[in-house]
């Protein structure tokens, strides 16, 4: 707005500013009903993480009402009460109705207002669906580790490519788009352009058009730094994808061996396992897929180990007391490697994905790696 000096107008460029102040607002209001005397939050979801903006205590009607000033470029909010919440995003002066029903608020609510609130709605129950999806498959005792985490993965891709050809390409400007990078599947990014090189395609499209529609956006920074980072880490990790087993590593009896300290802090050899069959596995705990993974090594452990079958887990978690409380109660030998996704044992063995596994025999080498292997089962009890 230009500035206007002169005293005879003074007060009148007051009730302008103020009125322009009342315009530049955007209004987030409805009812949550079943919800009397709930605490209803209203939170920015910055970069930083969900901020606290107000907080209603809901009547008998549910009903509330929350303004802020409009922002200069997409922004993201969410209605909370305990965990349960509904996301939201504003990019202009606009009114949103929101209407549900406490539990239930998450998945049954309805919006108008907001096409991009719309549609990240939409974004929201497809998120949930594919959640569980997936857990439904990770509880299927039928299936075998392989079948289940292979199963996971087509899930997985076929959500992303339906998230990525009907939402992200098809209007990257939109808020919905960014809203729709950034979904999780437990703690993990269904998208993650530090591993993959289609998803940082999906954040580059994003990035470059909002380069055009919101220049001045933090968010927007954000995106592009993201991908950056995602295209320096797949460089490296193509780097070494033509990487063989080091044999310089390979000991005078012919045997590649690791020794690393384990969570009961004891240093401990590859190599002492000499005379068991061995299932080489590298892990990492953090990870979406850990806990159904760790499931289905425990039934191959329990079936086979008084047998003569041995794990020998090796976690890249950069986390020690984190990995310590996952492993703690773990039968097999656990250890873990401090340097992480840099460790030299990762080049050593060609490992290029992580979760993945070796199986040794008894003589302590290299039998197969799990690429190569159809029949899990068939395989351990041919080495035993």
């Amino acid at each position: 707005m230009k500035k206007i000096i002169s005293k005879t107008i003074v007060a009148g460029v007051a009730v302008l500013a103020l009125s322009a102040c009342n315009q530049e607002k955007f209004h987030i209001k409805g009812n949550i009903s079943e919800a009397k005397d709930s605490m209803l939050y209203f939170e920015n979801l910055s970069l930083d993480g969900p901020v606290a903006i107000d907080s209603v205590k809901l009547g008998e009607d549910g009903s509330f009402d929350f303004s802020e000033a409009r922002p200069e470029a997409p922004e993201f909010y969410r209605l909370r009460i305990a965990n349960q919440y509904i996301s939201l995003s504003v990019d202009s002066t606009e009114t949103i109705t929101v209407k549900a029903q406490y539990p239930t608020m998450s998945t049954g609510y309805t919006v108008e207002g907001s096409e991009n609130c719309s549609t990240i709605k939409e974004l929201s129950l497809k998120n949930i669906a594919l959640y569980n999806n997936v857990l439904a498959i990770q509880q299927n005792a039928q299936m075998g580790m392989e079948a289940t985490n292979d199963s996971i993965s087509k899930v997985i891709e076929a959500y992303k490519e339906d998230i990525k050809q009907n939402y992200i390409f098809k209007a990257p400007m939109k808020s919905s788009s960014y809203f729709a990078l950034f979904q999780t599947l437990g703690n993990m990014l269904i998208f993650n352009p530090r591993e993959n090189k289609d998803d940082i395609k999906a954040f580059a499209a994003v990035a470059t058009s909002w380069d055009t529609f919101y220049p001045n956006a933090l968010r927007k920074e954000n995106l592009h730094n993201i991908a950056l980072e995602g295209m320096k880490n797949i460089r490296i990790v193509e780097s070494k994808k033509n990487l063989q087993i080091d044999l310089n590593k390979v000991n005078t009896t012919g045997i590649l061996d690791i020794e690393l300290i384990n969570n009961r802090g004891q240093m401990t050899k590859l190599s002492d396992l000499k005379g068991k069959v061995v299932m080489l596995d590298f892990h990492i705990f953090a990870t979406k897929e850990s806990t159904a993974r760790i499931m289905k090594l425990r039934e191959i452990y329990n079936k086979y180990h008084d047998r003569g079958f041995e794990i020998y887990q090796v976690s890249l978690d950069p986390d020690e007391h984190f990995w310590k409380q996952q492993t703690d109660a773990l039968p097999w030998i656990s250890v873990r490697d401090p340097q992480g996704l840099q460790s030299q044992v990762l080049q050593t063995f060609n490992v290029q994905d992580i979760p993945t596994f070796f199986l040794l025999g008894r003589d302590v080498l290299l039998h197969k790696r799990d690429a190569q292997i159809k029949d899990l089962d068939a395989e351990i009890q041919s080495l035993l």
